[in-house]
């Protein structure tokens, strides 16, 4: 059996770690396990074991919500007031460099 020495410490956001663990404790499997898998999938890819790709899309109306889009847009509005985020003219200019 593989001497298992190493440590990762790595911070994620409360919500995605207790979905995640969630579903992994359904399938009897353990963060650790599971992360030893992801990182064995890496390593047998040579890279990540998925996809990754920049979309011309800020948003894919196709998968979110009516609902969900006024969360983030309620979200982004108050980022912006708090001093970060984009400014609406700011806003504007980078869309419309996408869409070029």
């Amino acid at each position: 059996m593989p001497n298992k020495s190493a440590n990762l410490c790595v911070r994620i956001e409360p919500e995605i770690k207790e979905k995640a663990e969630a579903i992994l404790a359904e399938l009897g499997i353990p963060a650790s396990n599971a992360i030893n898998l992801f990182y064995k999938q890496i390593i047998l890819h040579n890279g990540l074991p998925f996809e990754l790709k920049l979309s011309n899309k800020i948003i894919d109306e196709s998968v979110i919500s009516e609902k969900d889009l006024a969360l983030k847009l309620k979200k982004a509005l108050e980022s912006v007031n708090e001093g970060n985020g984009y400014t609406l003219n700011e806003s504007i200019k980078r869309l419309d460099k996408i869409k070029k």
